[in-house]
This record gives C-alpha cells, sequence and structure tokens, in this order.
C-alpha cells in the first residue's frame, strides 16, 4: 500500500529539490526516503528503482528547461530566437545544475517517443534551424554543435572553470554571435542521387 501523502509526483519533484541542493549524483532512493521521512521500501509503490527515479527526473527537468526555452522563443527567428534558446538554456543550466546534470543521462529510446517534453525539445530546436534553412543530415548536425557548446559553456562557468578577467557574459554573446555565423554559412551536405 502507498504511503499516505506520497506520489509519484511529490517524489519526483523532492528528487529535483534534492538534485539542485546535493546533485545528480547523490540523488538515491535512501536519500529522498529520509526526506520523506519514510522507509526505502515505501518508494517503490512509486518508482521502480534508482533508474526509473532518475529517468522520471531527467523527463521533468527536460519539460521545465524546455517550457523556458519555448517561451523565449516565441515569436522569434534567425539569431534572435537563437540568443533568446541559448540564453534560457543557459540561465536554467545554471539555476538549476542538479536538475540540468539530469537532462544529460541517456534515456531509453522507447521512452523519447513516449515523452511529449521530448517530442516538443525536438520541433522547437529543429524550428528555429530551420530558420537557417537547414535540413537534414546537417539539421542533426547543427543540433550537436549547439548543444555540445551550450552544455560545454555551461559546465565550465558552473564549474568555475573561466578564469581571465574577461567578462563572462560578454564571451557568452560572442559564442552566440559565432554560433549565428556558423549556422548561417553552414556547410550544407551535398547529396548524390547518382
Amino acid at each position: 500500500m502507498a504511503r499516505a501523502g506520497l506520489t509519484v509526483d511529490r517524489v519526483v519533484t523532492a528528487a529535483a529539490e534534492l538534485a539542485d541542493e546535493a546533485g545528480f549524483e547523490n540523488v538515491t532512493l535512501s536519500a529522498l526516503a529520509r526526506r520523506f521521512g519514510v522507509k526505502d521500501a515505501s518508494l517503490y509503490s512509486h518508482v521502480r528503482g534508482l533508474a526509473d527515479l532518475r529517468t522520471r527526473l531527467a523527463l521533468h527537468a527536460g519539460g521545465e528547461l524546455i517550457d523556458r526555452i519555448a517561451a523565449a522563443v516565441a515569436g522569434r527567428a534567425g539569431k534572435d530566437a537563437l540568443a533568446a534558446f541559448a540564453g534560457a538554456y543557459r540561465a536554467y543550466a545554471l539555476e538549476h545544475p542538479g536538475r540540468y546534470a539530469a537532462t544529460q543521462i541517456r534515456i531509453d529510446q522507447s521512452l523519447i517517443a513516449d515523452s511529449p517534453a521530448l517530442r516538443r525539445t525536438a520541433e522547437i530546436t529543429y524550428g528555429m534551424l530551420r530558420a537557417y534553412g537547414l535540413q537534414e543530415p546537417d539539421l542533426t548536425d547543427a543540433v550537436r554543435l549547439l548543444r555540445s557548446t551550450f552544455h560545454g559553456y555551461c559546465a565550465l562557468e558552473s564549474a568555475g572553470g573561466f578564469g581571465a578577467d574577461r567578462d563572462v557574459r560578454a564571451s557568452w554573446d560572442k559564442a552566440i554571435d559565432a554560433l549565428h555565423l556558423a549556422l548561417t554559412h553552414w556547410p550544407r551536405e551535398t547529396r548524390n542521387d547518382d
């Protein structure tokens, strides 16, 4: 029987809070059970185990992140959309480091098709990039470039990895300018239909 007051949503929300406070790697069933004042076994009525909890947390955080990005890019195109997308991404990563770390885990491909948040992420990201005239396979390559740049920058910034006197925000803005130029002048893959 499920413990009164515990729900999957409450467990995942508590896991998200714990991730931001203690780090994603410290989100365990034992830590959550202590938070709720219950035994570990009580949580198994709501999640199948640690992997299930972390996947649910990743989907939850991914939904939060794409909601922010969607609000930021609404009504924008080109460089304005790119800057808004990047800014929302960076703000979320810095404000919610544990949740953000959860968004970086590999999720089973069968779950991706069933996740409205992950489908929405693809739609918004690809929609923004189509304004640059990109089509597959260039779209996938561009997504990988953006994700790598945004993630690398945020990881270094949150770890205090930028030691030069240059303002971190000014460098971020230059990175967005450079990405815009790269997307505008993308080396299109030529198709050989012969």
